[in-house]
């Protein structure tokens, strides 16, 4: 290696050049830390999250039918109805708001196009 006399004020420019570029290796080991920080946090939510699955998972079969009582089938099959009747129900309004809003679009196209014999509504 060699040694060459540099200028104090070039020597700091360079450096300066060379900081602005880089991160010290402090603020790297840092981000390191916080980086392990995080996957270990992960770790555990992910460790919490496969626990509640499985307790979701032993909890299921109870749930499905074979359990039941009459009442709580009946229960269950008036929801699952109640809950279709009320698609069907919001649907049909959704789909007469949109034809609402296609007769609002056809008025206001008539009325910007000026054509004679057409008076706006109300």
């Amino acid at each position: 290696m060699m040694r060459v006399l540099v200028p104090a004020r070039l020597r700091k420019a360079v450096r300066t050049w060379f900081d602005s570029r880089y991160i010290s290796i402090s603020d790297h080991r840092q981000d390191i830390r916080d980086a392990l920080w995080e996957v270990q946090t992960l770790r555990r939510e992910m460790a919490t999250l496969q626990s509640e699955v499985e307790r979701l998972r032993n909890a299921r079969p109870t749930a499905t039918g074979a359990g039941l009582g009459k009442a709580d089938k009946a229960k269950l099959d008036d929801t699952h109805r109640l809950a279709q009747e009320t698609a069907k129900a919001l649907d049909g309004v959704l789909q007469n708001e949109v034809l609402v809003w296609q007769a609002i679009d056809d008025l206001r196209a008539g009325r910007a196009s000026g054509q004679p014999g057409e008076q706006p509504c109300a």
